[in-house]
């Protein structure tokens, strides 16, 4: 609950019910399961980088999450659940941006 009511929700009250929504059609049982990596994704951190092309904004992005997942990444916690990503589609933008495990494991 207390991610649920942290989060910034961007996208306002509708982002949030169809979080929601996506939660109980993916809920087995009684209990409601919520994907939290889903939840990291509706409101990243933002990369205020004054001068930064996309690219560079992507690379920290990628770099922040790696960090955050103590350098996993896939599995549950790791960083391709956290963006939302494949595995497969995170390596690759990992190789594109020339990303390595020093730069995100100090």
């Amino acid at each position: 609950m207390e991610a649920l009511t942290t989060n910034a929700w961007r996208g306002n009250v509708r982002e949030l019910a169809n979080f929601i929504e996506r939660a109980v059609i993916l809920s087995r049982g009684e209990e409601l399961t919520v994907p939290m990596g889903e939840a990291l994704v509706s409101c990243p951190r933002s990369v205020s980088v004054p001068g930064s092309t996309f690219r560079e904004a992507e690379r920290q992005v990628i770099i922040n999450a790696l960090s955050a997942a103590a350098g996993r990444v896939a599995g549950n916690g790791g960083a391709a659940e956290r963006l939302g990503l494949k595995r497969t589609t995170l390596q690759n933008k990992m190789r594109q941006l020339g990303i390595t495990k020093a730069q995100y494991l100090q």
